[in-house]
Order: structure tokens, then sequence, then C-alpha cells
């Protein structure tokens, strides 16, 4: 089962489509992950945590 479908593929079984609002989900998805990563970090040095 393919993971990408491309524009000139006929086949029915794949999990993500290769147009805009993919990649744009895509890319603000492991955005915010970043951003969450990064606020629990700085959180845990401002509460000593680490």
């Amino acid at each position: 089962m393919p993971f990408i479908k491309d524009s000139d593929s006929d086949r029915e079984d794949y999990l993500l489509q290769d147009d805009k609002t993919t990649i744009f989900t895509g890319t603000f998805v492991i955005v915010a992950l970043i951003v969450l990563v990064i606020a629990v970090i700085v959180s845990g040095f401002y509460f000593e945590w680490f």
C-alpha cells in the first residue's frame, strides 16, 4: 500500500494525496509539534525541573 498517491496513479489504497492541502496540513502539524516541544523545554528550565 503506497503512502502518498501520485497524480498519475490509478490506485485507490493510499493514505495521503500529493496536493497543497496535504502539504500545508503536514507542515502545520510539524511546526506546531516543534513549538510545543520548545515550550516544554523552556518551561522546564523556568520552573527548574531540569
